[in-house]
């Protein structure tokens, strides 16, 4: 705590600061999520919330994505460059709107005085118009392929986490992936515009925007990406548009409250403390996001145009965007461990580590996992289009799984030394990735993918060989689990 400034915090806003986190933190970060975990099954259970419990819940997932560095920004580890984790930004900003759509105090369902504010609507709207807006820019001013309407002809084969429907997708004729990038172009370039327009348009658009989520769902795992950029969207539908998602005791109980606030509103009305402060906060709230809003604006308007990028702490105003480059090339960086003396030696016998989702073994079949997001897969597909010099963290998982460390090992779907001594080196070799042909013999033989060897990622390394870079990183030495 000695080194920290005023600056330090409001860059980096956390509660961690609050705590002695030098010598407990992991301790402390579990502390954080299993709080957020039972508010969440809190308010699940109630089916209600209020300011206190979502304000408390913002803070909690604040204070963890400003630490998480690379584990949450997928960017530099520079603390204080950790605002390009689009994801978690999008996460953040949704969940700030929702605190307003809830009372003050109350526990309710269904809150009496505790009308819907339309100041906080129109926000969701102006969200998901960012978002969309945002990503279908970036794409035309980034990668030629979304331009020549080839981008869709690579996406589904090098994506960072395919899952088993992409690869058909994947094998559909040019002429349908070109109709694809063209559709999405539409969906994010033109139909945006429907959602800040009247009733009928918006419902045109919310319906067009939804749609494309969830066909982005079946075709690949993106993790709570598209089921979180669905939420905003609700906000172009009424409660006639609800209406059937319910039962007939519930409608009636709607009209009552509905009917009860009229009669409030044409009577003298009755002092309410937390309908007031409602009022008052989300004016507040409408005027702080449209002075945020001008440097989105002009980021949208650039031709420099950053993308998942926050210009404020707190981030409750951002800018999105995603694939404005689509890789051409799969490849992916495999974890080899042997028990050899010599690593170099050609009968060294090496064996593979599996990662729970990414694809590693050809005849595995990719995974389904959306909603649910493997992190440390993700970062895999990243590391595998640079260098390990460029991921020091790749070099600390391997000195990990040199010691069978259990935090690291349980992080991955197959250590082919669990129950036994841990390696006496590990490396990482580079491979290209393609999907097997339908029809052809290798698909039904039960391939998914082929591969071909590229070169070593990263060199044999030893316990002993790793003791230099623990030294200069400051890593502590894992603890060998002996078996």
């Amino acid at each position: 705590m000695g080194g920290l400034n005023f600056n330090t915090i409001f860059n980096v806003p956390t509660i961690i600061w609050m705590f002695d986190y030098e010598h407990n933190l992991s301790t402390l970060l579990d502390r954080i999520a299993l709080t957020g975990l039972a508010l969440s099954g809190l308010v699940i259970v109630l089916g209600a919330a209020n300011w206190f419990i979502m304000l408390t819940l913002w803070v909690l997932y604040h204070s963890l994505v400003n630490v998480g560095q690379r584990w949450y920004g997928f960017g530099k580890l520079i603390i204080l460059s950790m605002r390009n984790s689009g994801w978690e930004s999008q996460l953040l900003e949704t969940g700030f709107l929702a605190t307003f759509l809830c009372p003050v105090w109350s526990l309710r369902q269904m809150p009496r005085k505790t009308p819907t504010s339309f100041i906080i609507i129109m926000g969701y709207r102006w969200l998901i118009f960012r978002i969309m807006l945002g990503a279908g820019l970036i794409k035309i001013r980034g990668d030629k392929c979304w331009r020549d309407l080839t981008c869709m002809n690579y996406h589904y084969e090098t994506q960072p986490v395919p899952n088993p429907m992409s690869t058909y997708m994947h094998q559909a004729p040019e002429a349908w992936h070109k109709f694809e990038t063209l559709s999405n172009h539409f969906i994010e370039l033109v139909a945006p515009f429907l959602l800040l327009m009247p009733r009928p348009f918006c419902l045109l658009g919310g319906a067009f925007q939804i749609l494309f989520q969830v066909v982005l769902i079946i075709s690949g795992n993106l993790s709570f990406l598209n089921w979180l950029t669905i939420l905003p969207n609700l906000a172009c539908y009424d409660d006639a548009s609800y209406s059937w998602m319910f039962s007939k005791r519930v409608l009636k109980q709607v009209a009552e409250l509905q009917k009860s606030n009229m009669n409030n509103s044409t009577s003298a009305p009755s002092i309410d403390i937390g309908m007031y402060i409602r009022r008052v906060f989300n004016i507040g709230v409408g005027l702080l996001v449209a002075y945020l809003s001008i440097p989105v604006v002009q980021n949208l308007l650039s031709s420099r145009q950053a993308m998942n990028t926050s210009f404020d702490p707190l981030r409750l105003v951002n800018t999105y965007g995603a694939f404005g480059s689509v890789t051409k090339k799969r490849t992916e960086v495999i974890f080899q461990g042997t028990y050899s003396n010599d690593p170099y030696s050609p009968n060294a016998v090496w064996e593979e580590y599996e990662f729970k989702c990414k694809p590693g073994n050809v005849m595995r079949r990719p995974c389904l996992i959306s909603p649910y997001h493997y992190r440390l897969d993700w970062l895999m597909w990243f590391a595998a289009f640079q260098s390990f010099n460029q991921n020091p963290w790749l070099v600390h998982l391997a000195i990990k799984l040199l010691a069978n460390d259990e935090d690291a090992v349980s992080l991955i779907a197959y250590n082919p030394f669990a129950g036994k001594q841990p390696p006496k080196f590990i490396r990482a070799e580079h491979y290209k990735y393609r999907y097997t042909k339908l029809g052809t013999n290798e698909t039904v033989g039960g391939a998914w993918w082929k591969r071909k060897y590229i070169k070593n990622y990263l060199p044999p390394l030893s316990m002993q060989s790793a003791k230099p870079i623990l030294e200069q990183m400051g890593w502590k030495k894992p603890k060998i689990k002996q078996n």
